[in-house]
């Protein structure tokens, strides 16, 4: 049984389910950490207000919120753990766990022993990619396991952080690890192969579905490239050599008017198109910038403006033109290690990773901050979802409802 504490006791006004967003996946519905039915407050008040927290478990994924549930992703002990949980009382509705035993790469130890990946939730039915590679299935109505696919015996270096995507009867994860690695189908009911592209090693960012000049198209990181492949067969479109120091990049592909956005630690940015002439495919960039460059930190596009973090000069936060790669600003230095960017309209939600929620208004000629409230006590490398006037936290081992009042 997990514990939990309810630190405010009370008649809770929150969000109904007519005016709240659901948060199925990783960064969002649209995989673009873009928030639909925030309203911002015509001030901003001096503090948020917490509802509830819970002991969950470790790990960093992100919480999902569906309906009437949460559903989180963590470890506890030596298993993986998919829990649901009641959004107004943070009251555990039903638990699935597995064991998940495994050593930790010693660079890892800083960040705990996982999982990293969010999960994804399509037609009822919830998929995990655990740290060592365990793909599996729950129903999202009772925690029953449906199906799962153990690990191979090689994982990337720093084991899984890749969110998994649903593309109609498949799921898409990339499995395996280095050079034997496999960019992976999965049908949904069952759990078999449709297709896999084995071409190259798996990356920490996650896949993107595009659809690139009249193709939907696979887009994602690798060990050593930047590919697109056909949705429909796995087969290999196009590639472009990508490599970032020390690591794999940890980041998910953008796209703005047809134009892939590509960043890496210590890559710059890049906007690059995919052209198709007959049968053969090739990538033409439209622009590059070395100004700013992003590491782990997500950056949200608005209006035309990329804001995000570069890790440059010890965390800057910056806007971009998507058009021109022209950066338009940056931010004092030293603003933050790694922040989870949301937007919601022209409002931009900065959780960083020392536990406090930036707030800031999108501008194309400053960084315009509007509130700062602290929100954990312990580290907060999540991204956080938002839902009507809810924001879900989750720290390293707990899970908070917060809510603007």
């Amino acid at each position: 049984m997990l514990a939990r504490t309810v630190v405010l006791v009370g008649v809770l006004t929150l969000a109904t389910s007519t005016t709240a967003q659901d948060w199925p996946q990783w960064r969002g519905p649209d995989r673009d950490g873009a928030v639909t039915s925030f309203e911002s407050p015509a001030s901003w008040p001096a503090r948020l207000t917490e509802r509830w927290r819970a002991d969950v478990g470790l790990g960093y994924a992100t919480p999902l919120v569906v309906g009437d549930r949460i559903y989180m992703y963590t470890r506890q002990g030596e298993d993986e753990v998919m829990t649901a949980l009641d959004p107004d009382s943070g009251d555990v509705v039903w638990r699935s766990a597995y064991p998940a035993p495994f050593e930790m790469v010693p660079a890892t130890r800083r960040h705990g022993p996982g999982p990293k990946s969010t999960p994804v939730l399509a037609d009822g039915r919830l998929f995990t990619l655990g740290m060592t590679g365990t793909v599996t299935a729950f129903d999202a109505a009772t925690g029953r396991r449906l199906w799962q696919k153990p690990g191979g015996p090689v994982q990337p270096r720093f084991h899984t952080a890749q969110s998994p995507i649903v593309d109609g009867g498949n799921v898409i994860v990339h499995i395996g690890g280095h050079d034997d690695g496999a960019l992976t189908a999965f049908d949904v009911a069952t759990g078999d192969v449709r297709w896999s592209w084995d071409g190259d090693g798996p990356a920490y960012g996650s896949p993107m579905i595009f659809e690139l000049s009249g193709t939907r198209q696979v887009v994602t990181f690798t060990q050593e490239h930047m590919v697109g492949v056909a949705a429909e067969t796995g087969e290999l479109l196009w590639q472009r050599p990508f490599t970032t120091p020390h690591t794999t990049t940890s980041l998910t592909p953008i796209l703005h008017k047809e134009m892939v956005i590509q960043a890496g630690r210590d890559n710059g940015i890049t906007a690059f198109r995919v052209v198709r002439q007959g049968d053969a495919w090739a990538t033409e960039n439209v622009w590059e910038t070395d100004e700013v460059s992003m590491n782990m930190s997500n950056g949200v596009a608005v209006d035309g403006v990329l804001f995000g973090l570069s890790h440059l000069n010890s965390g800057q936060y910056f806007g971009l033109d998507l058009n021109t790669g022209q950066v338009l600003w940056t931010s004092d230095p030293r603003q933050a290690e790694n922040a989870a960017i949301l937007r919601a309209g022209d409002t931009i939600f900065s959780l960083e990773a020392d536990g406090e929620l930036v707030v800031v208004r999108n501008s194309r000629t400053g960084f315009d901050e509007l509130a700062r409230y602290d929100v954990s006590d312990s580290e907060t490398w999540a991204q956080p979802a938002i839902s009507g006037n809810r924001v879900f936290v989750k720290d390293v081992s707990t899970l908070a409802l917060w809510t603007v009042d």
